[in-house]
């Protein structure tokens, strides 16, 4: 360890939307000099920005193993967050397991998806087999399953508004979904207590809904009819990639729509309110501020 007091953390993907969230969580927690914010490329501003608040900035390109072997020494624990990268995702994983055991990271936590043990839908395949890897590794890890992010519906509103329905392929699917904030709190819980090595975390929000339900939140707060409108897969990433989002994306929020469907993203253990000790951030709290801002 670092010190005696306290481990140095080190968290991947640092600039990412996940990454700043549970950077600044730690830093409320933490002093920021125990903090190593992991960035793909140099970029100056990014660097400044992270240094202006003491905290020392690393490159660990997934894609890079010896950028990882140089950006993992010194660190006790260690945050991969899930890369987007698509067919590389698990070989970039791997990379980053590889070289976090290398360096003799004490901990290494992970985002993985919610209920990967038993989900079928594509999305959990590559959780499924990163899950493997760190259990092949040896090395001691942790899991945060995450559930569905709220804000991921946050494109759907406009369209509702603008065409009086959300569409989808859930069915009758429930989400139990939670804003990043909470999970960035949850790791960054995580990350600074003791005692974590083993466990798995389902992380999901308090409440589960429906497309139907979410289309009557947008509803309610436009004041104008919004019903849910549900298409096979193959439509429904249709008009996605027809909005512009790029093919992985639309491939990803499709293959979640197929897997609420089936049970996979509803989940009422309230593990995540437990560990950050405060309700979730209620789904319709969002949504209604995404409406107000449309």
């Amino acid at each position: 360890m670092s010190d005696n007091t306290q481990p140095r953390l080190f968290v991947t993907g640092a600039t990412g939307q996940l990454g700043r969230l549970i950077v600044r969580e730690l830093l409320r927690r933490v002093p920021a000099s125990h903090i190593v914010a992991g960035v793909r490329s140099p970029d100056q501003e990014v660097i400044r920005q992270f240094n202006a608040d003491g905290i020392e900035v690393r490159v660990a390109d997934y894609a890079q193993p010896d950028t990882l072997a140089k950006a993992f020494d010194g660190i006790d624990r260690l945050l991969l967050i899930s890369s987007t990268a698509g067919r590389e995702r698990v070989a970039y994983h791997q990379n980053v397991i590889k070289a976090a055991k290398a360096a003799n990271v004490g901990l290494l936590a992970y985002t993985s998806l919610l209920h990967a043990n038993w989900a079928t839908s594509g999305l959990a395949d590559d959780h499924k087999s990163t899950e493997a890897s760190l259990r092949a590794s040896g090395q001691p890890f942790v899991l945060l399953r995450h559930g569905w992010y709220t804000e991921n519906h946050m494109p759907s509103v406009q369209p509702a508004l603008q065409y009086g329905a959300v569409i989808g392929s859930a069915g009758q699917g429930r989400f139990s979904s939670a804003t990043r904030a909470d999970y960035a709190e949850a790791a960054a819980i995580v990350l600074t207590t003791d005692g974590q090595a083993g466990r798995i975390y389902e992380l999901a929000g308090d409440e589960s809904y429906n497309l139907a339900d979410l289309a009557n939140t947008i509803s309610a707060a436009a004041g104008k009819p919004v019903s849910y409108q549900d298409l096979p897969k193959a439509k429904f990433k249709q008009a996605l990639t027809g909005m512009g989002l790029p093919d992985v994306v639309a491939e990803l929020i499709a293959e979640a729509d197929i897997g609420a469907s089936r049970g996979e993203l509803e989940d009422n253990s309230r593990q995540l309110s437990a560990l950050i000790e405060r309700p979730t951030t209620p789904y319709r709290q969002v949504i209604k501020m995404a409406v107000a801002e449309a």
